[in-house]
């Protein structure tokens, strides 16, 4: 079920945030301007799936996991926007590490990483998980076309070996192809 961030009114919105926040273990207290804010970047049908805080460059940023990508959101104390993204299909590899009260998420996309520190312990785990979930939700539909594609290849090389061995006409060999392309 798809939720409207963009279009939602902001009772509906502090519901959304809430079940995210109790899903993760997030209390929301550092983020209240971004998570305001939030909507503002999300595109078209853009579904926050998480959520944490931790301080990065010496400021406490939003770091929403969709299922497009990765937002992270400084609202200054009194003015100003920090924001910066990274698609899901860049991120090389996340990781999480925890101590006795807070934790550190690191995000590399190949070109650089991002280190996330002073994150509540309770959400390091739930939201590097949640990561990897999403990039594999991303990867399984390439991989099926992949092997869609090859499978689609191999029975090409078939109708071309049996057109070559004389068995198929070329007529017939056109056909197949066309019928094999069309899907």
């Amino acid at each position: 079920m798809t939720f409207d961030f963009k279009n939602a009114s902001k009772a509906d919105l502090k519901k959304q945030y809430d079940l995210i926040a109790k899903d993760m273990g997030d209390d929301q207290f550092f983020t209240k301007k971004e998570l305001n804010h939030l909507p503002e970047v999300l595109g078209d049908g853009e579904q926050v799936l998480a959520f944490t805080s931790g301080l990065m460059d010496g400021n406490t940023w939003l770091i929403a996991l969709t299922d497009r990508r990765i937002i992270f959101l400084d609202k200054g104390m009194i003015f100003g926007l920090k924001q910066s993204s990274i698609s899901l299909d860049k991120i090389n590899a996340v990781s999480g590490e925890t101590g006795i009260m807070f934790g550190t998420i690191k995000i590399e996309d190949g070109a650089t990483q991002r280190e996330i520190r002073n994150v509540w312990k309770k959400t390091v785990v739930k939201f590097v998980n949640k990561v990897r979930d999403a990039l594999e939700a991303r990867r399984q539909p390439v991989a099926a076309a992949i092997t869609q594609s090859t499978d689609i290849v191999s029975m090409l090389e078939r109708l071309a070996a049996l057109k070559g061995s004389g068995v198929l006409t070329d007529a017939e060999f056109e056909l197949q192809k066309a019928k094999l392309l069309a899907g």
